[in-house]
């Protein structure tokens, strides 16, 4: 064994090292921002593909905190208590399942259980029946 390197030898090869390990090691933010992209790219495709099912409309719990109104573009706009579009993303349904891409990457799904009530999250939404006089 030799002990012939100096201690700037030795600092200089610890600092390579360090920033070899910096380079070699993926970022989670890249992959991250990529995620996002994907998600957002996803729900743009979704916004040029009409939906045709007979649930497009206002859907919301009995309390009124949550509303999910389903656009006829496949699209989805989700407000919470005060706060309008607090989510938005495309969605599909099949059947009675649905399934959402929200914009940001979260995904979710849910099911009809008939023509008025939707189970998704472990919510309860109601259809809402439009208030418009003619």
């Amino acid at each position: 064994m030799t002990t012939s390197q100096t201690p700037r030898k030795r600092h200089q090869e610890r600092i390579l090292m360090a920033l070899l390990l910096i380079i070699i090691q993926p970022s989670p933010i890249p992959a991250a921002e990529h995620q996002k992209a994907e998600a957002m790219r996803q729900s743009e495709i979704g916004q040029t593909r009409p939906q045709d099912h007979p649930y497009v409309g206002m859907w919301v719990t009995a309390d009124g905190a949550i509303r999910h109104e389903l656009l006829p573009n496949g699209r989805y706009d989700e407000a919470r208590g005060n706060r309008q579009s607090a989510y938005q993303g495309r969605y599909e349904v099949n059947g009675d399942h649905i399934d959402y891409w929200d914009d940001t990457g979260f995904t979710a799904d849910g099911t009809f259980v008939d023509r008025n009530t939707l189970h998704h999250g472990g919510m309860v939404l109601y259809r809402r029946i439009s208030e418009r006089t003619e």
